[in-house]
C-alpha cells in the first residue's frame, strides 16, 4: 500500500545514515573537545532522524499506517535552534569548521529538496505531514549551519585582512 513512502523511507534511512558518519568523521578530526561535541552532536541528531525513519520503515512494511498521530508524537521534536553550543567551536581552526558546515549546509538542502520532491509523489495526507515533519527537521539544521557558517565566515575574512568592507 505505501510502496512509494517505503522506497523514499529507505532512500531517507541511507541519508540520515550518511549525514551521522559525515558529522562523526569531523567530529573525529576536530581540533577541540568543544568543536567535536559540537559535530557528535550532529551526528546523534542524524542517527535519531535515522531510527525514527527505520521504525516507521517497519511499521508500514508490516501493514500499518501512517496516521496523523503518530507522526506528531513520535517523541522526536524539530529541535531548538538553542540545541547545539556554538560557542564551544574553536575559531582557531575556522577554515576546516566553515568547511564542515559549508558541506552540511549543501546536505541538509539536499535533504530538504529530497523531502520536497517525496512530498509531490505521494497522495495521502498522513504521508504529506510525514514529510513535512522531516523537512521541518531539515530546514532547522540548514538554518543554523547557515548562521554559524556566516559567522566563522565573517572571523575568517578578518583574519586574513579581508575586513572591514
Amino acid at each position: 500500500m505505501y510502496k512509494e513512502e517505503l522506497a523514499i523511507i529507505s532512500q531517507a534511512v541511507l541519508n540520515e545514515i550518511e549525514g551521522y558518519e559525515f558529522y562523526k568523521l569531523a567530529g573525529s578530526q576536530a581540533a577541540t573537545e568543544g568543536t567535536k561535541e559540537a559535530f557528535l552532536e550532529l551526528a546523534n541528531e542524524e542517527l535519531k532522524h535515522a531510527d525514527y525513519l527505520k521504525k516507521l520503515w517497519s511499521k508500514l512494511s508490516g501493514g500499518g499506517e501512517i496516521k496523523i498521530g503518530d507522526i506528531l508524537e513520535t517523541g522526536i521534536k524539530i529541535p531548538s535552534p538553542e540545541i547545539y553550543r556554538w560557542d564551544k567551536i574553536d575559531k582557531s581552526s575556522a577554515s576546516v569548521t566553515m568547511s564542515v558546515f559549508g558541506i552540511g549546509m549543501q546536505m541538509e538542502q539536499s535533504s530538504v529538496d529530497f523531502y520536497e520532491q517525496a512530498k509531490s509523489k505521494v497522495t495521502s495526507q498522513a504521508g504529506k505531514e510525514l514529510f513535512d515533519l522531516l523537512i521541518g527537521w531539515e530546514k532547522v539544521h540548514l538554518k543554523q549551519f547557515t548562521e554559524q557558517y556566516n559567522i566563522l565566515k565573517e572571523d575568517w575574512w578578518a583574519e586574513q585582512g579581508f575586513a572591514p568592507f
